[in-house]
């Protein structure tokens, strides 16, 4: 039987971390301030922004909501977000995406400030992972698996790892992150040949290609960690699962996270815990 990973330990420590930072930074005159920019009522939106807003609340920032229609025009949308970019009160701006067909969501992506993009999105923010600099922040996801890997003392230095996946989300920077950290990583993808072959080597799996119960018992070995990224709606189940079928490879493996209770509830943290060190260097700065 695996170990369970269980993503509620590491948020919560994550999260007595951040309240103790949050206190310092009130202390000396600096509110960390989250601000949530979002175009129309999507309910997956909604559903994010809930979270967020309780997470912020447990940690004590504050929440700003700027809330723009649906059919909001290029021109309002772009100086809503350029104000915000300026406003010093503000450190770290979600920015919901994709937004409406009518908007560039490549031009908002880019206008976005690297100093407040709390979600990684921006190419300055992508570029801080990939040359170990604090130019922005990491995609949240990527970072919410490191953290596992780090509250569990999963050992990284020295180690193979294989990433199944190679979005700009998650599969291509986490494995650049686990590099920083001196593994050894194979990114593997759709057009890699054999993957089990490879994902079979290595002592930590991070799973992230987005296909439901793609990754099974001959993916896998006894030493091995697996980080299940994956997020799928699970029709006979009637609920979410990962990209892991977990009741294969979980008797199998030396630990797992699980699908849901895992990376995705870490991740909401991560977000928070950006808002902060932005508000962090904000100080520094000053």
């Amino acid at each position: 039987m695996a170990k369970i990973l269980k993503g509620k330990e590491v948020a919560d420590a994550l999260t007595a971390k951040m309240q103790q930072d949050t206190r310092s930074l009130i202390a000396a005159g600096i509110t960390p301030t989250l601000c949530i920019f979002r175009v129309g009522e999507r309910p997956d939106d909604l559903a994010y922004e809930r979270g967020a807003v309780k997470r912020a609340e447990t940690v004590g920032i504050a929440v700003k909501k700027v809330i723009l229609p649906a059919d909001v025009s290029q021109e309002v949308f772009d100086k809503t977000l350029q104000s915000l970019n300026e406003d010093d009160s503000i450190h770290g701006i979600l920015l919901f995406r994709p937004l409406p067909k009518h908007l560039d969501n490549e031009k908002a992506r880019q206008m976005l400030s690297p100093a407040k993009d709390i979600d990684g999105c921006t190419d300055l923010s992508l570029a801080g992972v990939f040359t170990n600099t604090k130019t922005g922040f990491p995609p949240c996801t990527a970072q919410a698996a490191m953290e596992i890997l780090h509250h569990f003392n999963i050992p990284i230095r020295g180690r193979k790892a294989a990433v199944i996946g190679r979005s700009l989300v998650i599969g291509r920077p986490v494995g650049m992150m686990l590099m920083h950290e001196n593994a050894t990583v194979v990114n593997c993808h759709t057009r890699t040949p054999d993957v089990p072959s490879i994902t079979r080597e290595a002592d930590i799996l991070i799973a992230a290609s987005g296909q439901l119960h793609s990754v099974t018992r001959d993916y896998t070995n006894p030493h091995q960690v697996v980080i299940d990224v994956g997020i799928n709606w699970d029709e006979e189940k009637g609920g979410i699962s990962g990209d892991v079928a977990f009741e294969d490879v979980e008797p199998f493996v030396q630990a797992i996270t699980p699908v849901p209770g895992g990376v995705g509830s870490v991740t909401s943290c991560v977000l928070i815990g950006h808002v902060i060190e932005a508000a962090g260097r904000t100080a520094q700065t000053k």
